[in-house]
């Protein structure tokens, strides 16, 4: 069973609880569509990792079990301490190579997309990562470190790194020198001129002090969250691949094969190194959805959390054609949340049809993906399912303004 399951009621308690104590200060760091947003990307990234595991743990194990320099033994607490440096300072180079070449910016650019900072910023993760990442950590493998041991401080360093994402908690003072610390973190998400390429480390910030790439929170100049060229959309499945379709672009548009290579692995903008300047006036994008609109898609996510916690809590242990229409079953949902969320054309239409045919299967299915229910649980859920729709016909309410969460 994947252990981010049982992270994931963590994870909801405290950005509720985020949410209030802002609120108790009056502080503007949520709105509706952008926290959903990234709480879909944290479920395709969940969805999409239960398929690219082999790709991380697999060629890891393959390498540590065939060339492999050293037999590091995990009953050892020597090796987990540094093991969990060594992965940090790994960790470091990803997230750095994520910032200067284009191929891993497609993957890296989803964590960045949000222009807003809190928690929920903290799960809009990558579905595509673990195709780039897993070659930066097999140095680890050479050197004997276990795999049990490599996949535990793996997790203990992404589950370090939830917490910094928040705007609620200031400058910590020592403790700014030698961890990642909000403060730290907050320079790394934001657009201001200072902020571009600094501040790489998972759990210490000291990697960023060694190898030049540091800077320190300023206090009298706020902070501009997101990315210069931004997603401008609330769909996470666009939001994962429109960097790529990108870099594609650029590529058949460059006048040799040398050039078009060259593209990929090119810094994001472009060889001089120059993002795009900090528009002056900038604003953050809206959704058009109204509020009736916007509370369809909090009862809608409230719903899926059921299942996609199932699917992430089960995925190992299906069957790969169950594991991929289970899959298929929580994409589209997200998909035709987001479309609502963006206000495209015909969202009603088709988010009804999903929503009334996932109801129907739910209702007569007589299993649900290895979950069995009583017909009136399922009941139950299929008109908790259902029952929300209303709220998408009822008469047009003010639109394009954000709303808090």
């Amino acid at each position: 069973m994947s252990p981010i399951a049982f992270a994931i009621p963590v994870f909801m308690l405290s950005i509720l609880a985020e949410l209030w104590f802002a609120r108790r200060r009056a502080t503007d760091i949520y709105e509706t569509a952008d926290a959903i947003t990234s709480l879909h990307f944290g479920i395709l990234s969940q969805v999409a990792g239960a398929f690219t595991l082999l790709i991380n743990f697999g060629i890891y194990s393959l390498v540590h079990e065939h060339a492999r320099l050293f037999s590091l033994s995990a009953d050892t607490l020597w090796v987990w301490i540094f093991a969990l440096l060594f992965y940090d300072f790994c960790y470091y180079w990803v997230h750095r190579a994520g910032h200067e070449v284009n191929l891993l910016w497609a993957a890296h650019q989803v964590h960045h997309s949000s222009e807003y900072y809190n928690l929920t910023t903290a799960l809009r993760q990558t579905a595509t990562g673990a195709f780039t990442s897993w070659p930066f950590y097999i140095i680890m493998a050479i050197v004997g470190i276990p795999p049990i041991v490599f996949g535990t401080v793996a997790l203990i360093d992404l589950l370090y790194q939830y917490w910094v994402h928040t705007r609620l908690v200031p400058k910590l003072g020592a403790l700014d020198r030698i961890f990642v610390t909000p403060s730290n973190h907050r320079v790394h998400h934001g657009q201001n001129d200072y902020c571009i390429d600094r501040n790489y480390g998972g759990i210490f910030i000291f990697w960023d002090r060694l190898f030049g790439s540091f800077a320190e929170e300023r206090d009298g100049e706020p902070i501009v969250y997101g990315i210069r060229t931004p997603l401008a959309s609330f769909n996470p499945i666009w939001g994962n691949l429109n960097v790529y379709r990108d870099i594609w672009r650029q590529s058949r548009a460059a006048p040799t094969l040398g050039a078009a290579l060259r593209v990929w692995f090119e810094p994001p903008a472009g060889p001089a190194r120059k993002p795009a300047p900090l528009d002056p006036n900038f604003k953050r994008h809206q959704s058009p959805a109204g509020s009736a609109e916007r509370r369809y898609v909090l009862l809608q996510y409230a719903l899926l959390v059921l299942p996609a916690t199932h699917f992430i809590a089960m995925a190992r242990q299906l069957e790969l054609l169950d594991r991929i229409g289970y899959a298929a079953v929580i994409v589209l949902w997200v998909w035709g949340v987001s479309r609502v969320l963006d206000g495209r054309r015909h969202c009603r239409e088709l988010e009804s049809v999903r929503v009334v045919v996932t109801a129907l299967v739910w209702l007569f299915a007589n299993q649900w993906f290895g979950l069995d229910m009583a017909f009136e649980w399922r009941l139950v859920l299929a008109t908790a399912l259902v029952a929300p729709l209303l709220l998408l016909y009822r008469p047009a309410g003010p639109r394009g303004q954000a709303q808090s969460a």
